[in-house]
């Protein structure tokens, strides 16, 4: 399945609990931790690259008197057709209010009332208005910038800044080290032993040629965790975002939720508007069910738009100020005319199995943030309950983390110098060109799209294991196709349509399959292979 890792010469041991990524998640948990030394692994300088820092909608929580916990449960169920598990959904939910108090405390300004209460936002599938937002269409980048303030401040945190993970250690069941290397890549890489590991580092909308996500999210996380055996869930649900621009972008900026939720409108190049016979929420259908539309439209040649003209008028500048600024880059006028959109991938509901403490199926592994496969999302994740299990997810895994070091002989809490690492230039390792993730992306976006089918499936799978054959002595790279392999294979094995994960051969949903996925990647390889040699 994976060829043996190269010899290493450098092994560092560490007290520190080692996060691997740098997003909302990541420092999340890096602050949850304190005052535990922590080494936090970033592939870009903090703060850059995080997808967490691009989400524009804002954080879904039950702020209003109005609304309640349970009521975001049953729109979070509703959403994820089927497959929610509802503990988990209870939990979630009922722990957001804490968090956005949390956030608040922090310093993350969020948008208010004259009152004082929190502005929110109406967003698709949500039964009212229970999105708390920042600036209109900031809230990542404010809450991120918030958070890794507070992480500068925090002696406890130490931060790797251009280093990536790239394959986990594991023994007897346990994962015991991480394999780190620049994130430039062509230097050996190093092991790193640690007590524990917590992954944070993001999902996989990169590995498809149209995505929201920075360009170095592209299932590399996921990847390396299933290569080391850990088991995945739910893979085949992906996000497809309706509303991104089609500006001939890579990755495509976002043109928010929120706007539709406010009153904009999708048209067509006719200025037809084509969701009303669709949907009866209209505009605020379910992602999943706007994305088909709005693919629709593009097959048939009818470019769609998101047209703000009536509902914002020339507030869409001041409200939604990064939109504005995609607009005014484009030479694009909201005031004045709509704005051309396209689907794109977004969010991945599948990811590493994990259980409510953030636990994955290894020892000494927890994951958090979009790498994780919780149980909240479902096939089809709730509009802003991304950040939300992100908070509660990091919480959650810091917290039992924190109580099994504190169970071992050694201080947990005992102060512990900087690790100092320095990369020999040679002996290089393998690096696959530009050309050959190209074709890995624009494979998934043909084949493993919006629309799927068994032919499409099984064409990409042949694609991969050949990718995977000249290209495989590259670690990242056969991390991506790990999760592609993933995505594809358990995509073909559900002959069925639900949420995110549509097959124009079975587009109907089947009530007996109205379950969760869980897969290892020795199980999805076996798929990749049978694939590949049917086409053979």
């Amino acid at each position: 399945m994976t060829k043996p890792h190269p010899s290493c010469e450098t092994t560092h041991n560490t007290h520190r609990v080692v996060i691997v990524g740098a997003g909302m998640a990541a420092l999340y948990a890096a602050l949850e931790l304190a005052p535990r030394p922590v080494l936090m692994i970033s592939p870009e300088p903090l703060g850059e690259g995080a997808s967490s820092a691009w989400a524009q909608g804002g954080i879904a929580a039950a702020m209003d008197q109005a609304d309640s916990p349970a009521a975001h449960a049953r729109d979070t169920q509703r959403a994820g057709a089927g497959t929610v598990a509802a503990e988990v959904a209870a939990m979630v939910t009922r722990l957001a209010r804490d968090h956005v108090h949390e956030l608040t405390d922090l310093g993350t300004p969020f948008d208010r009332t004259p009152d004082g209460g929190f502005v929110m936002s109406r967003e698709a599938a949500h039964s009212m208005a229970r999105v708390v937002r920042v600036k209109g269409d900031q809230a990542g980048k404010q809450i991120m910038e918030t958070l890794i303030a507070a992480v500068r401040a925090t002696p406890s945190v130490q931060v790797l800044e251009g280093t990536q993970a790239v394959r986990l250690e594991v023994c007897e069941g346990a994962a015991t080290g991480v394999w780190i290397s620049p994130a430039t890549g062509g230097c050996a890489p190093q092991l790193l032993r640690a007590p524990a590991i917590l992954l944070a580092g993001g999902g996989s909308g990169g590995l498809f040629a149209h995505t929201t996500n920075p360009p170095r999210i592209r299932g590399q996380v996921i990847g390396l965790a299933a290569r080391a055996g850990a088991l995945i869930a739910d893979p085949e649900f992906v996000q497809f975002h309706p509303t991104a621009f089609d500006i001939g972008e890579d990755p495509a900026p976002l043109a928010t939720e929120a706007l539709r939720g406010d009153g904009a409108i999708l048209i067509n190049a006719n200025g037809d508007r084509f969701m009303q016979s669709v949907h009866p929420d209209g505009e605020l259908a379910p992602r999943d069910i706007v994305a088909r539309a709005i693919f629709a439209e593009t097959q048939a040649g009818r470019r769609p738009m998101l047209d703000t003209r009536a509902a914002l008028g020339a507030e869409v500048i001041s409200r939604f100020p990064t939109v504005a600024e995609t607009c005014a880059r484009a030479g694009i006028d909201p005031v004045a005319e709509p704005i051309p959109i396209a689907v794109a991938a977004h969010y991945h509901m599948g990811g590493i199995d994990t259980d409510v403490q953030g636990r994955s199926s290894l020892d000494q592994l927890w994951v958090c943030g979009e790498a994780a496969s919780t149980g909240l999302h479902g096939a089809n994740r709730l509009a802003s309950n991304g950040l939300l299990e992100a908070l509660v997810y990091a919480r959650n895994a810091a917290t039992d983390i924190a109580q099994q070091l504190a169970q071992t002989a050694a201080d947990p809490t005992a102060a512990t110098s900087d690790l100092q690492l320095s990369f020999d230039a040679s002996p290089l390792t393998a690096t696959a060109p530009a050309s050959a993730i190209a074709k890995l992306r624009e494979t998934m976006t043909a084949h493993v799209g919006v629309r799927r089918d068994d032919a499409g499936l099984k064409s990409a799978l042949a694609t991969i294991e050949t990718l995977l054959a000249q290209h495989g002595d590259d670690e990242s790279f056969a991390n991506m196709c790990a999760t592609a392999t993933l995505i594809a294979a358990a995509a073909l094995q559900r002959r069925e349509s639900r949420g995110g994960h549509f097959r124009d051969d079975c587009p109907a949903s089947d009530p007996n399959q109205a379950h969760r996925t869980h897969i290892t990647l020795t199980q999805a390889c076996a798929i990749r292979a049978e694939a590949a040699q049917e086409l053979t």
